[in-house]
């Protein structure tokens, strides 16, 4: 009963783990990001192009599926075989929660190529999530500390 507890618990982990993902679209701020001045530029929108965005790997993928792996692994045989058992496990888990998390963090995103009302061109990079965008609208360019966000 208390291995699966046990496994019961080092799953719930890793779904909850894996729901943490936060969107970076041009709709979402940090809270650091708020009561902050921003520069704003206007421009009308010439290209877009998809492409994937990959947020990187923080480990927690391959962490917390060794720790299942482990986990499941130790209720298998007794004695030194529970523990090989165990240690394959954690190995196997946490190969599958890298992968996992590899797949999961690559999201779609779009460049936004804007021609800014000063006749330059821009193009900007962002997240997929939040606002759609097409050739000839109107649109902002919100820059601040290095970040640019484009939003109608």
């Amino acid at each position: 009963m208390l291995r699966s507890t046990g496994c019961s618990a080092a799953l719930a982990f890793c779904v909850i783990l894996g729901g943490c993902a936060e969107p970076r679209s041009a709709n979402v701020y940090r809270a650091g990001e708020t009561m902050q001045e921003q520069t704003v530029r206007l421009g009308i929108v010439e290209t877009i192009r998809e492409v994937t965005v990959d947020r990187g790997q923080t480990g927690v993928g391959t962490a917390a599926g060794a720790v299942v792996g482990g986990v499941a692994g130790s209720a298998v045989g007794e004695g030194r075989g529970s523990v090989l058992s165990a240690v394959i496990g954690a190995v196997a888990g946490g190969v599958a929660g890298q992968a996992i998390e590899n797949r999961v963090s690559k999201v779609p995103g779009y460049e936004i190529t804007v021609r800014l009302d000063s006749g330059e061109l821009r193009a900007v990079v962002q997240e997929a999530a939040g606002e759609s965008f097409h050739p000839g609208e109107r649109v902002r360019l919100l820059s601040q500390g290095g970040t640019t966000r484009v939003t109608h």
